[in-house]
């Protein structure tokens, strides 16, 4: 094989493994980004803003936005909000996927948990780009509850 056709097969190896690289990454990024939308989510309605929380809520109808002010009302409390668990059925999706996620948080040394479902939508794929769009947060559910 001529020196040539070497270096042609390592650059093509190596432009193949950078592209294989960025969709990875770009795949496992997009579960940050749906942890951390629901975070500030959840920090917006710990501080009791509900102007904020529906402003990050797309599609929130009429019972959506009541129950967002009750939740900002009814659980405002200071500090900083602390995810206990997390629990997401469109985690790692290869395409489009929606689904309710449960998360569990507290502000630590302050209250009991907090335990609220979070209506999820995941569009686009690792190809095009990928969006993260929240639907609603319910009312507190059971801590044993499930979504």
């Amino acid at each position: 094989m001529s020196r040539r056709r070497k270096v042609l097969l390592v650059a093509v190896g190596v432009v193949a493994f950078l592209a294989i690289s960025l969709l990875l990454a770009r795949y496992l990024t997009t579960e940050n980004r749906e942890r951390d939308a629901v975070y500030a989510l959840l920090r917006d309605q710990a501080r009791g803003d509900a102007k904020a929380m529906l402003s990050r809520l797309d599609g929130c109808d009429a019972r959506c936005r009541a129950d967002v002010q009750a939740n900002a009302r009814r659980l405002a409390r200071p500090g900083e909000v602390k995810i206990l668990a997390y629990q997401s059925p469109t985690a790692y999706a290869l395409g489009s996927a929606e689904g309710r996620t449960r998360v569990a948080w507290t502000i630590v040394d302050r209250q009991l948990p907090v335990v609220q479902c979070v209506d999820v939508q995941r569009t686009g794929n690792v190809l095009a780009g990928r969006g993260i769009n929240l639907r609603r947060l319910s009312v507190p559910i059971d801590r044993q509850g499930s979504c």
